[in-house]
């Protein structure tokens, strides 16, 4: 029987249509439910629901079943409809009445609002890891390429000199940005829902804020009907982090597929990490990017997806937020597969020198002449429409020489700077305290 079921069978077909792809998808939260059921016990013996001998039984076997999670031996029975049962379930077989103590002054509602603040903590934890990798690796790029000039576009024209110096650290800071919005992320995963019961509570005197501590949550969320509220605003926030982390990646995918081309020329990578044509053998094609940047582009649309999912739900529990993990979760491991596949791709890039001296880049130079004709006195105005005449009577002459030096520029990238906000955003993330309070509860 479902640990909800009364004297009623319920009907087969229904039950394989409202449990869907739970099975599925909750075995990867399955090590966070546990979690979760060794903070709730041990704050129920504090509260005397359970003894001391119960507790150290329950302890024992649900760290038990914990090892077996991370060995890679946990299934859910197919009679089983989640993790949360299934646990249960282990815990009640194994040591008898006691595992059926666990439930008191909980819900499921509770159990997989913290299971997925859990996991969720852990997937930005593996997120932000993948793109400060990825992020240090745009830093290297620009540092090293700093004084190797290629055209700047303006409507996909050519427009102003350039570097990949400033292509690669553009990146590099638009990744800084992105973790601000993770960072806010994490700070709505970090609060703690357990205790809210199905929404509205419990009369058991619960003591919420040790659970708080033990799990290694900021906080509590307080209200026990907002907590039930942050299912689904939750998976909208992050889904909203992680679509600004794909608009960057598929924004370089889009520039790399560019600069690869013929046309341009101005980058290669080795023939083995690119890939051939049935009939054309002269073709290298970029399908790593071309996916980085088809699956990034499915990922922006993961808000408006949830957003759609949960949109006129009234407060309360409703069974709609069920299928969010069907397409969030997938969502996680594959932005997480393209940052780490774009960082790879980027240790084998090549970049080819001199590009600017093909004479089609001539007009590239046109505002530094300018430039310098305002520099010497001559107004701007003017200077402009001196430059512009003499590219339509053929007669202008580019001026080579790059001088920029404010900060960001080309002879200036700031790259310090960049880093510096990056590592300031990085420590404001405290995965160590999360991590320790997590060992903690586990020793």
């Amino acid at each position: 029987m479902k640990i909800w079921q009364k004297n009623v069978d319920v009907n087969k077909d229904i039950e394989t249509f409202t449990v869907g792809r739970d099975r599925e998808l909750d075995l990867q939260m399955a090590a966070f439910d546990v979690l979760g059921s060794l903070a709730h016990v041990e704050m129920l013996e504090s509260i005397g629901l359970l003894t001391a001998d119960e507790l150290k039984a329950i302890q024992k076997e649900l760290k038990n079943i914990y090892a077996d999670i991370e060995a890679g031996n946990f299934t859910i029975d197919d009679t089983v409809e989640d993790v949360h049962s299934q646990v249960e379930w282990l815990l009640t077989q194994r040591i008898g009445d006691a595992g059926k103590k666990i439930h008191s002054g909980r819900s499921r509602n509770d159990q997989v609002l913290v299971d997925l603040k859990l996991f969720f903590r852990n997937c930005i934890e593996e997120m932000v890891g993948n793109t400060s990798v990825l992020f240090s690796q745009l830093m290297e790029l620009s540092n090293t390429h700093k004084d190797k000039l290629l055209p700047g576009y303006t409507h996909l024209q050519i427009a102003m000199p350039s570097s990949f110096g400033l292509w690669f650290g553009a990146y590099a800071e638009s990744l800084v940005d992105d973790m601000e919005l993770m960072l806010a992320a994490w700070k709505i995963c970090n609060k703690n829902p357990l205790g809210s019961a199905a929404g509205y509570g419990s009369s058991f005197p619960l003591n919420r804020t040790m659970t708080t501590e033990l799990l290694g949550f900021e906080r509590l969320n307080y209200n026990v009907v907002y907590a039930q509220m942050g299912r689904g605003k939750t998976e909208r926030i992050l889904a909203q982090a992680m679509s600004s982390v794909a608009a960057s990646l598929a924004k370089m995918a889009m520039d790399v597929c560019l600069f690869i081309n013929q046309n341009f020329g101005f980058i290669s990578f080795p023939d083995e990490l690119t890939t051939g044509s049935s009939i054309m053998p002269h073709k290298k094609n970029p399908d790593v990017f071309e996916l980085i940047r088809s699956r990034c582009n499915k990922i922006q649309a993961l808000p408006n997806e949830i957003a759609m999912m949960i949109t006129n739900l009234p407060s309360g529990y409703h069974r709609d937020l069920q299928l969010l993990k069907e397409n969030l979760f997938p969502a996680i491991t594959s932005l997480n597969e393209c940052l780490e596949m774009t960082t790879f791709m980027l240790q084998n890039i090549s970049i080819k020198d001199n590009i600017l001296a093909d004479k089609k880049y001539a007009y590239l130079f046109s505002v530094e002449v300018v430039n310098e004709l305002a520099l010497k006195g001559t107004p701007f105005r003017e200077a402009y429409k001196i430059v512009g005449e003499s590219i339509e009577d053929g007669t202008f002459t580019p001026g080579t020489e790059i001088h920029h030096t404010h900060e960001g520029s080309i002879g200036n990238l700031c790259n310090g700077d960049i880093e510096d906000m990056m590592d300031e955003i990085l420590a404001q993330f405290k995965f160590e305290k999360t991590k320790g309070a997590i060992q903690q509860l586990l020793s």
